[in-house]
């Protein structure tokens, strides 16, 4: 079994109209093995960056599981 996790919003983002969201380390920590980033990355200025930065919160939750 799999667990996908939508609804994630990085650390300062807009909630927008989710009512039940999880930061990227919140998700990992509470064992997702995937999640769903959408809006934040893709209405961003800057998706790279916004990519980016989910991807080092994820890497900082993982490394503090350890």
């Amino acid at each position: 079994m799999r667990f996908v996790i939508p609804g994630i919003r990085p650390s300062g983002a807009a909630l927008q109209d989710q009512s039940r969201t999880a930061t990227p380390a919140e998700a990992i920590r509470s064992g997702a093995d995937y999640i769903v980033v959408g809006r934040p990355i893709i209405q961003s200025p800057n998706p790279a960056a916004a990519a980016d930065a989910v991807v080092e919160e994820i890497h900082r939750a993982l490394e503090s599981q350890k």
